[in-house]
């Protein structure tokens, strides 16, 4: 793929870490999500070279980059069939919203860990009756004293069993049926009151998935990151990072693909001995696969620039494009993969099969696809809201 809009160090970055993913590869990562084993060897060595922190201020272990490079890890090692799903998420949304709203001590306190993998922290936003629709969370914080007591449940949050800490979203109790304020707040694994049920899910990954219960949490005043009442700034500063990071998940995911597909297509033969790639049945649409997931790269690219800019009402926007190019160009990138192998697409010897439940993940998570959409219509084209 083309890197020309990359300096020197983001095209070395991404060469190095080619490099780490395809000593890894996919048979690593498919391997360990059948036994229910989460990919510590790669988190870990990822972390030594400095490729987890690489968005995380430098005075606190970090690379001082920014989304830029990390989608560029993310990416990279989802084209090497090794994609780690918690970049998504310790990193790129919790680390992002310490650096930029946390106090000293919770800088000091989380970031070198966050850096270098050895602290790992999950995201809990979403709820049972408000998935799309943030305004309708209920977990709700309430002063007590000088503490704060959480109450709420959480469902579908990521790797929460593997995490040191969740960054959990409510709202203050009075804001309940007014308008959305929402706070953050650091909740060790272990807090009393602080639950975690398994969610049974079809898809096979490392990353399971958890439902949450907050029962009476109570956390002292320095649980809070930012301001009681920031209100979306603070929210956004996150969720822009985990979109950018979703279109670098999906991108490297249908780039493992369509790689795939282009080996098997210049050497499987059918007839008088052509290989089918030479077809333009076959060739045709693997090219079209990688257009598009180098249109969406441009987008992805262009939304991480403006999160680093620090503007967070562009980057939203184009966040949420990219997301959206990424999941589309994923889904047809994996379909046309599995596809051109025919049976053998639906072997394990070639791993495609298991992408194509993965790939919709890409049009479901962070956001689905239809929110992206009237988030287009209403903010950027001025449409009036259909809810």
């Amino acid at each position: 793929m083309s890197t020309v809009l990359e300096t020197e160090e983001q095209r070395a970055l991404r060469a190095a870490v080619a490099a780490l993913g395809k000593r890894y590869g996919r048979e690593y990562s498919t391997a360990l999500a059948r036994r229910g084993e989460h990919p510590r060897e790669l988190w870990a060595e990822a972390g030594k070279l400095g490729y987890l922190g690489v968005n995380l201020p430098e005075e606190y272990g970090g690379g001082g980059g920014g989304m830029a490079e990390l989608s560029i890890v993310l990416e990279e090692l989802g084209a090497a069939g090794s994609p780690l799903l918690m970049l998504v998420v310790s990193p790129a949304i919790c680390g992002t919203v310490i650096a930029r709203f946390g106090t000293e001590e919770q800088k000091r306190t989380w970031l070198p860990g966050l850096s270098d993998g050895s602290l790992t922290m999950s995201f809990g936003i979403t709820e049972p009756d408000a998935g799309s629709n943030s305004h309708r969370i209920t977990t709700t914080a309430r002063r007590d004293g000088g503490d704060w007591i959480l109450n709420g449940r959480k469902v579908f949050i990521s790797g929460v069993d593997i995490s040191d800490a969740t960054l959990i979203v409510g709202r203050t109790e009075d804001a309940r049926s007014g308008s959305l304020k929402p706070c953050l707040f650091i909740v060790p694994r272990d807090t009393p009151g602080f639950s975690r049920t398994p969610i049974d899910m079809e898809l096979q990954a490392a990353e399971k998935q958890f439902e949450l219960v907050l029962d009476d949490v109570r956390l002292p005043a320095g649980a809070l990151v930012g301001e009681e009442d920031a209100g979306l700034l603070q929210l956004f500063a996150g969720l822009n990072p985990e979109r950018v990071m979703g279109a670098a998940f999906a991108i490297g995911m249908g780039r493992y693909a369509i790689e795939r597909a282009v080996a098997y297509a210049k050497e499987r033969t059918v007839w008088k001995g052509a290989p089918i790639g030479s077809h333009q049945a076959i060739a045709h649409p693997l090219a079209q696969s990688h257009i598009e997931l180098e249109l969406a790269r441009l987008m992805m690219q262009k939304a991480a620039r403006l999160v680093d800019e620090g503007d967070d009402i562009g980057a939203g926007e184009a966040a949420n494009m990219a997301k959206y190019a990424a999941a589309e160009a994923c889904v047809r990138a994996v379909d046309q993969a599995v596809h051109t192998l025919g049976g053998n697409g639906l072997t394990r010897e070639y791993g495609l099969a298991s992408l194509i439940t993965a790939a919709r993940v890409a049009r479901i998570a962070p956001v689905s696809r239809e929110m992206i959409l009237n988030y287009v219509s209403h903010q950027t084209l001025g449409l009036p809201k259909s809810y």
